[in-house]
């Protein structure tokens, strides 16, 4: 019985991870994603390994890909290249959405007593005076998702894992 609930919460999980990537885009995108995934596995087994970059590589003509710059691509997928990691490796670079880790990296230069919290107010000033300046809309859709307690603070580990995984919200 505890197994059948481990699996069912982990299909769950997948589902909802997969969910938001497939959202990124419209139909007839994922399916020029699905030919592009089909051309590139090589052995259709529905990965993307090393033997398929190196066999595209050779049929586009580049025939010198060295074995590191082949890892280099695979260890972006960080676990084996299906077509939903494939999706979302595509889905981050076209949308422009950093790592985690460098927009967290990112909120630390604001939080230099490492409280895993950055003050709303100030943020808000901070986003509409410095660099490429948000309009006080574009700073409250912002806040529409952040994380802020009632102390006005936003928890901006829980705020980083939304703007790269999306809202669990939307999805229930």
């Amino acid at each position: 019985m505890a197994s059948k609930k481990a699996a069912a919460k982990r299909g769950k999980t997948a589902q909802r991870g997969s969910s938001n990537v497939f959202s990124m885009f419209e139909q007839s995108q994922i399916q020029e994603f699905k030919e592009a995934f089909g051309c590139i596995d090589q052995n259709r087994d529905g990965v993307i390994n090393k033997s398929d970059l190196k066999e595209t590589y050779a049929q586009l003509g580049k025939l010198n890909v060295s074995d590191e710059e082949l890892e280099s691509m695979l260890a972006e997928g960080k676990g084996p290249i299906n077509f939903t990691v494939f999706l979302t490796l595509f889905g981050e670079k076209l949308n422009g959405t950093d790592p985690e880790e460098t927009i967290l990296a990112a909120f630390k230069l604001f939080d230099p007593n490492a409280t895993g919290v950055v003050n709303k107010d100030e943020f808000r000033r901070l986003l509409m005076n410095q660099a490429d300046k948000f309009t006080a809309e574009e700073v409250d859709q912002a806040f529409a998702v952040a994380p802020i307690d009632v102390a006005g603070n936003i928890d901006y580990k829980s705020l980083c894992y939304i703007i790269t995984h999306g809202d669990e919200k939307e999805e229930s």
